[in-house]
C-alpha cells in the first residue's frame, strides 16, 4: 500500500473512529491522562551530567522488562519501570527498545491522543488497525499513528523464523482529540549516508512523516571521523540523540552504542563520529502548549 492510500484508508477510516472515540470507556483515564500523571517537566539532570542543560544516560542503566516473548529496554519510565529522573524528555515520553520472538507480538488494544512512531531495526512486523490499514514495516521503513480520539491497533512479528527488532517512540502531541491517522514511509539507505536525513517532521508537506507536534526527527549513517552540525529548528526545542550503532561524541559528551543524550537550551549541537555510527535525533518542544 502506498503513501496515499494510507492517508485515504485514515480519512475512510473516520467514520469508523468515531464509534470508538470511547473505545476504552471502561477505564477511567485515556493513555494521554496516564502517561501525564508523573511528568512534570523534569528534565533532571543524573549524576553522570557534565552540564546543567544536559542529561546523559547510558545503555546500561535504562530500565528491562523480559517477558520471554519481549524483551523491552525503556529510556524513560514505563510499565513496572519508574525511575522519577527518567519520567520523560520535553515531550517525549517514550523510548523503548523493543526485540519481539518469532510468531509473537502485541495484541489488540486501544490508544488516544499520543503520536506513535516505530522504527523497524531488523525483521518484519505487521501492523494492523481499526482504520483500515494491514501493512508490514521493516528495517528502512519509518510508521506514525497519530492515535488522536481513538484507535485500536495490534502489532505482530510477521516471521515464525527470526525476532523482529525496532523502536516505538511515544510524543505527547499539541492538538487532542484529532482524527487518528496512519502515515509509513521507506527511507532510501543513500539519503542517511555521511548526513542527517530528515524522518519526522510538523508538516505535512515537509520530509518524513507528519506528526501533531512541533517535532523533527533526523537518522544518519556516518562513518569515522565525520564532523556534523545539527541546527535546532524551533526556539524552545530541546534535542534527545540516541545511538543505534557505533561511538559518537556530541557537543564533548562520549556516547556508545544504545546510549542516550538529551541537550536543550542551545541553538546547535556538534557531532563527531568516532567510528562508523547510526544515530538518531529528535528534537521535541521542552514544555508543553
Amino acid at each position: 500500500m502506498n503513501r496515499k492510500s494510507f492517508l485515504k484508508n485514515t480519512i475512510l477510516g473516520a467514520a469508523g473512529i468515531a464509534a470508538t472515540t470511547k473505545i476504552n470507556a471502561s477505564e477511567p483515564r485515556s493513555t494521554y491522562d496516564k502517561l501525564m500523571d508523573r511528568v512534570g517537566y523534569n528534565h533532571i539532570p543524573n549524576k553522570e551530567n557534565k552540564t546543567m542543560k544536559s542529561v546523559l544516560h547510558k545503555a546500561n542503566t535504562r530500565g528491562n522488562a523480559n517477558h520471554g516473548w519481549l524483551n523491552s529496554h525503556h529510556t524513560f519510565s514505563f510499565a513496572n519501570y519508574h525511575n522519577p529522573e527518567r519520567m520523560n524528555f520535553g515531550a517525549l515520553r517514550v523510548l523503548n527498545d523493543d526485540i519481539v520472538s518469532a510468531a509473537r507480538g502485541f495484541g489488540k488494544h486501544a490508544h488516544d491522543n499520543m503520536e506513535i512512531i516505530s522504527i523497524p531495526l531488523s525483521g518484519d512486523l505487521e501492523h494492523e488497525d481499526n482504520m483500515g490499514n494491514k501493512t508490514v514495516i521493516k528495517q528502512g521503513d519509518v510508521q506514525i499513528m497519530s492515535a488522536g480520539t481513538g484507535v485500536m491497533h495490534s502489532e505482530y512479528n510477521k516471521n515464525k523464523d527470526q525476532e523482529v527488532k525496532f523502536l516505538q517512540i511515544w510524543v505527547f502531541p499539541n492538538q487532542k482529540n484529532v482524527t487518528p491517522r496512519y502515515d509509513q514511509i521507506t527511507l532510501d539507505p543513500q539519503s542517511m549516508k555521511n548526513t542527517l536525513a530528515q524522518i519526522v517532521s510538523p508538516n505535512l508537506e515537509d520530509e518524513g512523516v507528519m506528526s501533531h507536534q512541533n517535532t523533527y526527527f533526523h537518522m544518519g549513517d556516518l562513518e569515522k571521523d565525520l564532523c556534523l552540525t545539527y541546527d535546532i529548528k524551533s526556539t524552545g526545542n530541546g534535542v534527545y540523540a540516541f545511538v543505534l550503532e557505533g561511538d559518537v561524541t556530541i557537543d564533548s559528551q562520549a556516547l556508545n552504542k544504545r546510549d542516550g543524550f538529551g541537550i536543550w537550551d542551545t541553538s546547535s549541537i556538534e557531532i563527531t563520529a568516532d567510528s562508523n555510527t547510526k544515530l538518531l535525533l529528535m528534537e521535541v518542544p521542552m514544555e508543553l502548549s
